[in-house]
């Protein structure tokens, strides 16, 4: 999962970007109302978190703008405003959650948990896929119930595949779900992750489309 957070208080993002990393996601993080814009608009994301004080642009502006162009990408609204005419301004200009700072960091992971599961149409934070079993909210998976070890990243990719399986994804898709702007992939990463994960579950749980990507293959 890919996260933009835009958030003015350096502290509050670097606490939310390290907490979330550390819970299996990747996040960008931005100050600013207007290069938030413009990310939403270039990447592909999961979620959002919103801070309503922003530099240059409201948050409330902000999101005005994504829905009135049609995004649909979860947000989740984490601001000090904590007034009621605020909370309800808020959901009805096209929030999908509202929390008020102090919060909880397992709050907040929480929170973005059920919006992508929602988001995705499914109910259950376990997923199964034949002998396969997906647990949205711990990023652990298993195969004829035992555990199985995955990086980060492999995990960030097997869900991808699993909760999108009719989906044919291309490299440049995946990576854009698996590292943030400031990491650097290496030319041969997707490839070895595939690898990884096929080594690990079975050599046909992903299928490669030639010339088009990857999709997810057979029931283990």
């Amino acid at each position: 999962m890919r996260i933009l957070i835009l958030e003015d208080d350096k502290y509050i993002a670097e606490g939310l970007s390290t907490g979330l990393h550390q819970h299996g996601m990747v996040c960008d993080v931005f100050a600013s109302g207007r290069l938030g814009e413009e990310a939403l608009s270039a990447v592909s994301y999961d979620a959002v978190i919103l801070d309503l004080s922003l530099a240059e642009i409201d948050g409330m502006d902000v999101l005005a703008h994504w829905r009135h162009k049609g995004m649909d990408t979860p947000v989740l609204i984490l601001t000090a405003r904590d007034a009621l005419p605020d909370r309800l301004a808020g959901l009805n200009a096209g929030a999908d959650d509202y929390l008020c700072k102090p919060f909880a960091l397992d709050e907040v992971i929480a929170r973005l948990h059920a919006l992508i599961r929602r988001s995705q149409g499914f109910s259950q934070t376990e997923i199964n896929f034949g002998q396969l079993s997906l647990n949205l909210n711990s990023c652990s998976a298993k195969l004829d119930g035992h555990p199985i070890e995955l990086t980060q990243r492999e995990w960030l990719l097997l869900q991808l595949l699993v909760t999108h399986p009719q989906r044919v994804f291309s490299r440049a898709q995946i990576e854009d779900k698996l590292y943030s702007w400031q990491q650097e992939v290496e030319s041969n990463a997707i490839e070895v992750h595939v690898h990884h994960l096929r080594k690990k579950i079975n050599s046909k749980i992903i299928r490669t489309r030639r010339g088009l990507g990857y999709q997810l293959g057979e029931e283990p």
